[in-house]
């Protein structure tokens, strides 16, 4: 990494505070450079904790990449894609991480394979989590100061459509239901008063009385917010059987990421990144409309 440091002709900065205000550098993040040996002012090696910048510097360092994901050659849809960010558009099934019991095949082990295919040295930086059976796109930065800065200033909005049973009322409004784990398992989550705070935006795109496809907007990110929400409201997801979906029509959940709406966390530009409805899902819809 290096950074040209702008600062007035006569100012000083010490490089910690500057570094976290302009790149968006974490406390634990500043630790790894401060001790990875590699920090560098000017091609010159320097004490990173007793460095102070002037203007025009140029600051260099790199820090080693320990990951334990296996980088492997797999299908991936990349959607958008600059210096810093990576957006693609996960399919349904597909895992985000690996686990111990499904190390490969994943998200992570794809981009990974990208990387590696590319030359480059990056691990792994998801900005957002997707369960398995949720399609759609899902935000990576290349670098975990850019993951930390767009977690810190929150400017990521996710939008996402899906398929309910019904025709919910009212047709639009917000779902303010705290959710927790539905002890003793590990997986369900329930509304609960004691439950982290969640809130769902939500309007109906479509509807013929029996079934609704839904356009919502997460305001937190819990573990199944939607899902749960949607179940709590009477509504689950159409394929949903872990939360009372019915699933003749589809076996996993009908819920996919659509849009991402952020501002690029180096250059403060605008973004806004679409994904259109999965075949899975346009052919319940069609086939809805059509009857």
């Amino acid at each position: 990494m290096e950074i040209t440091v702008d600062l007035h002709a006569d100012e000083t900065c010490p490089a910690k505070a500057y570094l976290m205000r302009t790149r968006g550098i974490s406390s634990g993040l500043w630790k790894r450079i401060k001790h990875s040996g590699t920090f560098a002012v000017n091609g010159v090696p320097a004490i990173a904790a007793r460095t102070m910048l002037r203007a025009g510097d140029i600051v260099s360092y790199e820090l080693p990449i320990v990951s334990s994901i296996t980088p492997e050659q797999l299908p991936l849809s990349i959607v958008y894609e600059d210096n810093d960010l990576l957006v693609i558009d996960k399919p349904a099934g597909q895992l985000v991480h690996p686990t111990t019991k499904e190390a490969h095949g994943t998200v992570a082990n794809a981009v990974l394979g990208l990387y590696t295919a590319r030359g480059i040295s990056l691990d792994f930086h998801p900005c957002h989590r997707l369960d398995r059976n949720t399609s759609g796109l899902l935000l990576i930065a290349k670098r975990p100061e850019v993951q930390h800065q767009i977690a810190r200033t929150h400017t990521l909005e996710r939008t996402y459509l899906a398929l309910i049973e019904g025709a919910i009322t009212p047709t639009s409004g917000t779902i303010d239901a705290p959710i927790a784990r539905a002890l003793p398992s590990i997986i369900l989550r329930h509304v609960a008063p004691d439950g982290k705070p969640a809130r769902t935006h939500y309007e109906m795109v479509w509807t013929n009385g029996e079934h609704t496809l839904l356009r919502l907007r997460l305001e937190t990110g819990r573990t199944h917010q939607i899902r749960v929400h949607l179940a709590h409201l009477g509504y689950p997801l159409l394929g949903d059987d872990l939360y009372g979906g019915n699933t003749e029509r589809i076996t996993r959940h009908a819920l996919h990421s659509t849009q991402l709406t952020l501002s690029q966390p180096c250059t403060h530009e605008g973004l806004t990144i679409t994904a259109p409805l999965p075949e899975d899902m346009t052919e319940i819809v069609h086939h809805i409309s059509i009857s």
